[in-house]
C-alpha cells in the first residue's frame, strides 16, 4: 500500500521507496524518509499530504506520496 491510502493520524513504517530516480531517492533520504522509518500522515490538502517524519513535518504532493510504500 502506498502513502496516499494511509489513514490520517495513524503511524506506519516505510517498507520501500520506489522512484527509479537516484536524485529523488537521495532527497527523500535527506528528509529521513527511508525503509524502516516511521511516518504519519498528519493531514491531506488539495493534491498534497502533510507527513511527519522524525518529529518534522513536510508537505509532499500526491505523486511523491505514491512512491512511498508502507
Amino acid at each position: 500500500m502506498n502513502l496516499t491510502k494511509a489513514v490520517e493520524g495513524q503511524e506506519y513504517v516505510i517498507s520501500d521507496i520506489v522512484t527509479g530516480d537516484e536524485e529523488l531517492d537521495a532527497f527523500l533520504f535527506s528528509l529521513g524518509c527511508y525503509s524502516g522509518e516511521k511516518i504519519t500522515v498528519v493531514s491531506r490538502l488539495k493534491g498534497t499530504c502533510v507527513v511527519s517524519i522524525k518529529d518534522a513535518r513536510y508537505s509532499i504532493d500526491n505523486q511523491l506520496a505514491e512512491v512511498i510504500l508502507i
